[in-house]
């Protein structure tokens, strides 16, 4: 990774003394509706690329939650944070790319469309990975004369069920077109903060050169949240079995109910296995934990071309600091680019850049003398 990240720049909170915050800078992302949502020290971008062929890009601040509460960085707890944050940040960054991704006659989805999206993806979380895992496996244990009960093979047997579903549904998405061109953007993403962490400059030739594959992305966390929730999952299930003589359906709601309660568990676990990976790369234990999920995204990322190189390229700039873009940014893209009105400002080499204008319902509210 290259040095010039060490250094602290204005705008970034003071850093404790956890190692892992006093690391170098590791920059993250999403791959969303034809773009790439890039998340750096203290802001975000989503670069789009809209039917026309030019760019859309804007650039947000992120929250300043956990400086200002310093309990949200403790182990555990600010994995469950920096979940629930990912997650209204992607939403966000996904609304955007939707709506500028529609061609002209195709109506925007506005922030209800997104709250119910929201509610229906969580349900259909709960019922897929949680509820039918579950649900099959007190059924096998039915056909097979009840030998599992609730006990440890009840929750091993379930696991496997759940990483199964987890792996054909990726698999399954993986075949639309639609969806392999999100997964290409993934792959852009990746390979853009890949370079940036060899010192390469951001030219979409030495973007290329590397891999789809990056160590810190969020299909690692998904598959180490599958692996953990074994352990998890059983452990909980034995020690808070649910009551005796409960019928088949009640001991299905229970397991259910246990699983939700344990997910922030799960999920600060498998954060704190990511973090992990990310300080301690090297290290032979962990180089293993970190496969399954290398492996997955074999599915999840596939090989972008130029154009998608250079939207992730876009995003990636708008969010590093300008001291330490200096001869690492790319001079040869030259694709128009439209910054949003309510965007912070971001500064792009070779681009005709503008500034949209405020839709007609906001420019209205603005008095003029």
């Amino acid at each position: 990774m290259s040095t010039d990240e060490q250094d602290h720049h204005p705008g970034e909170p003071e850093l404790s003394g956890d190692p892992m915050e006093m690391a170098p800078h590791y920059y993250g992302g999403q791959a969303v509706i034809e773009g790439v949502m890039m998340r750096g020290a203290d802001r975000w971008a989503v670069a789009v690329r809209r039917p026309a062929g030019d760019l859309w890009l804007e650039c947000h601040h992120t929250s300043t939650l956990p400086q200002r509460k310093p309990w949200l960085k403790w182990p555990m707890i600010r994995g469950c944070y920096a979940l629930v944050d990912s997650l209204a940040i992607g939403m966000k960054a996904l609304g955007i790319s939707g709506n500028q991704a529609l061609e002209e006659d195709e109506e925007e989805l506005g922030g209800a469309g997104m709250a119910a999206t929201m509610v229906l993806a969580g349900a259909i979380f709960i019922g897929v990975f949680i509820f039918l895992p579950s649900a099959g496996t007190k059924g096998i244990d039915a056909l097979i004369g009840n030998v599992m009960g609730d006990g440890v093979w009840f929750h091993i047997v379930e696991s496997v069920i759940r990483i199964a579903i987890f792996l054909a549904y990726l698999w399954s998405l993986s075949l639309a077109a639609d969806i392999r061109r999100v997964f290409e953007y993934h792959g852009a993403e990746h390979k853009t903060i890949a370079a940036w962490e060899h010192g390469e400059v951001l030219e979409p030739e030495n973007v290329d050169k590397y891999s789809t594959l990056h160590v810190r992305c969020g299909t690692n966390f998904l598959i180490l949240v599958m692996l953990i929730a074994i352990v998890v999952y059983t452990v909980g299930g034995l020690l808070v079995p649910p009551p005796e003589d409960i019928s088949w359906w009640g001991a299905v709601i229970y397991h259910v109910l246990l699983r939700v309660i344990l997910l922030p568990v799960v999920a600060g676990l498998a954060y704190e296995q990511l973090r992990l990976g990310a300080a301690k790369g090297g290290n032979l234990v962990v180089r293993a934990a970190t496969k399954p999920g290398l492996w997955l995204q074999l599915i999840t990322t596939k090989q972008p071309d130029r154009d998608q190189i250079e939207v992730a390229i876009r995003a990636f700039e708008a969010v590093v600091p300008p001291e330490h873009r200096t001869g690492r940014v790319s001079t040869t893209l030259d694709t128009p680019v439209t910054v949003a009105h309510d965007s912070l400002d971001v500064s792009l080499e070779s681009a005709q850049v503008s500034v949209a204008p405020p839709p007609p319902d906001e420019a209205s509210d603005v008095d003029v003398d």
